[in-house]
């Protein structure tokens, strides 16, 4: 089992979201979360005074899948989150040991 977390620009979740639907992904978390890479932040102007915004708005999306899954996701995380522009976002895989589903008892890949 993997653990895929993958930080976009906020205004892809919804394509990456019907993206994932579209390959069987029935669950995600998605959360809101602020960073920079790359891009090291912009200048904005605000009541004619410059001043530096250091994190940029991202979203943090999680997903726990079986191994299988695991190129087939990154694919199409890949084509529905890239613009082509700096801060399209990162992809990031980790190794699930052990899943628990606290309704049913399920454990591990029944779980998922």
């Amino acid at each position: 089992m993997k653990l895929v977390t993958v930080v976009i620009k906020p205004f892809k979740l919804e394509e990456v979201r019907e993206a994932l639907s579209d390959i069987g992904i029935t669950g995600l978390t998605v959360t809101e979360v602020k960073g920079f890479g790359r891009q090291k932040g912009h200048a904005e102007l605000y009541r004619g005074a410059e001043y530096n915004v250091n994190f940029l708005p991202k979203v943090k999306i999680d997903l726990a899948i079986s191994d299988d899954q695991l190129d087939e996701v990154i694919s199409t995380v890949a084509k529905a989150a890239h613009t082509g522009k700096i801060g399209d976002g990162k992809i990031f895989v980790s190794t699930i040991e052990h899943v628990v589903r606290i309704r049913t008892g399920e454990i591990d890949d029944t779980a998922l």
